[in-house]
């Protein structure tokens, strides 16, 4: 399913780009994906337009401002569930983005609704990493440049200093 996300985020770069369900899907086939692996993707992709969609997980700007969400004084909780699916190297990656101000609350709740709908027991943190890339894909947005850097990179070349 992730080289079906990858594929389809390098293909059609904002998210409002991307065509409907049925002739991705004819577009992915052509190119040579499995079916299932297509299927899976698209039923994943649905979920993201949904959550990404949502007046729920993504209230207006006004919204937001008459309910000072998110509280600064506020604190994640991480379900067993989602400890147990996402194992303390994604959590831990999360807690960085947000840390560094640059993975918003609301799209951190998006990041865990669409990383809990994938498959793994944990989610790898490549993984994540193109789960996080298309969260901001679903919402537009290109990641600066040092966050998109450190979603790409292969962090097993570096050497420490």
């Amino acid at each position: 399913m992730f080289e079906v996300l990858v594929f389809v985020y390098e293909n059609y770069w904002r998210g409002d780009a991307c065509p409907e369900s049925q002739q991705l899907g004819r577009k992915l086939t052509a190119v040579g994906f499995e079916a299932d692996e297509i299927a899976e993707a698209l039923r994943w992709l649905d979920g993201l337009h949904i959550a990404s969609h949502s007046p729920i997980l993504t209230p207006s700007p006004l919204a937001i401002e008459a309910m000072d969400f998110p509280a600064t004084d506020s604190l994640r909780v991480y379900s067993v569930a989602e400890q147990d699916h996402l194992g303390a190297e994604c959590l831990g990656f999360v807690s960085f983005l947000e840390t560094a101000g640059v993975l918003a609350p609301v799209m951190r709740e998006i990041v865990l609704d669409r990383a809990m709908a994938a498959s793994g027991n944990p989610v790898t943190l490549d993984d994540l990493k193109i789960i996080i890339l298309m969260v901001y894909w679903s919402f537009g947005e290109e990641p600066d440049a040092l966050v998109l850097d450190e979603l790409c990179d292969d962090a097993s070349d570096r050497v420490a200093h």
